[in-house]
């Protein structure tokens, strides 16, 4: 299965969305954990690989230069935790 392949069984993270094979891995893996469910996470962790989940999270939960991130505060911090212990 494909990172695209999943997101395509999953519409309801991504539901804004028509073109989902345009979606970059970033995309997929913020959409997954901040509104997926355990399992969800699960899979894509599985397709990705816990290292390059985690390092596409890292990049993208850091707050840019305007200070925001896309990351809801309650997941950056459960994931920092997570993929430090599983590194």
């Amino acid at each position: 299965m494909t990172i695209h392949d999943f997101i395509k069984k999953r519409k309801y993270l991504i539901w804004y969305v028509k073109d989902y094979d345009s979606l970059g891995a970033e995309s997929i893996v913020e959409a997954t954990l901040n509104y997926g469910d355990w399992d969800d996470v699960q899979k894509l962790i599985k397709i990705l690989g816990m290292e390059k989940t985690a390092k596409i999270f890292r990049a993208d939960s850091k707050p840019k230069k305007w200070g925001r991130t896309n990351y809801d505060e309650k997941t950056t911090n459960f994931f920092n935790l997570y993929f430090d212990k599983h590194r």
